[in-house]
């Protein structure tokens, strides 16, 4: 069977955009099925609509929890911050979070992402989010305009993982150049 890869986008994202597409052509050439969704964003952008489109792809896909064992799950921006909600769900082989946060960030995003993590919860179950995930990469640019190093240590240190910290990456997206990520291939195809 073929290795899952998700790939999750974030605020306004699509996965047309930055290096998403590259990264599916490459791993595609490694044998891997690898899954894109559409999120809906900006409009209607919660975390309920965003996990009803996650469990149509894992239907559409034919795909059950089982067969997540083996996969990686890969969110960027908004994308890691859901991914810690099924993190607390599904057992997973791989977590790569990129320009991403563990709580709310203090931006301009704040209110289209409250339900991701909501005030009343008090935090994510980090616990076992580690007991579902084998590894955890946390990638973050040293000069992000949304997403500060602060918050990426946040998440590494909730998750021991190490942090990865890229000079002028920014926020890992097409404004910064990021149309190819051969260092996050590189990981991926150790796991393998």
């Amino acid at each position: 069977m073929q290795r899952v890869v998700f790939i999750f986008h974030g605020v306004g994202g699509g996965p047309g955009e930055n290096w998403f597409p590259w990264l599916k052509r490459e791993l595609k050439y490694n044998r891997c099925n690898v899954i894109v969704p559409q999120f809906p964003t900006p409009e209607g952008q919660i975390l309920k609509n965003w996990l009803k489109t996650f469990e149509e792809c894992l239907k559409n896909a034919n795909l059950n929890e089982e067969d997540l064992n083996d996969a990686i799950f890969i969110g960027h921006s908004l994308g890691g911050l859901f991914m810690l909600s099924l993190l607390e769900k599904y057992k997973i082989k791989m977590a790569v979070f990129v320009a991403s946060f563990g709580k709310l960030p203090s931006n301009k995003f704040d209110e289209s992402m409250t339900t991701f993590a909501p005030p009343e919860r008090a935090d994510f179950d980090w616990r076992k989010i580690q007991e579902n995930c084998q590894k955890f990469l946390v990638y973050q640019g040293d000069n992000d305009p949304y997403v500060k190093l602060g918050t990426a240590h946040h998440l590494a240190r909730n998750l021991h993982a190490k942090l990865e910290l890229l000079r002028g990456a920014g926020h890992f997206n097409g404004s910064t150049g990021y149309f190819k990520f051969p260092l996050l291939l590189e990981a991926i195809k150790k796991i393998f």
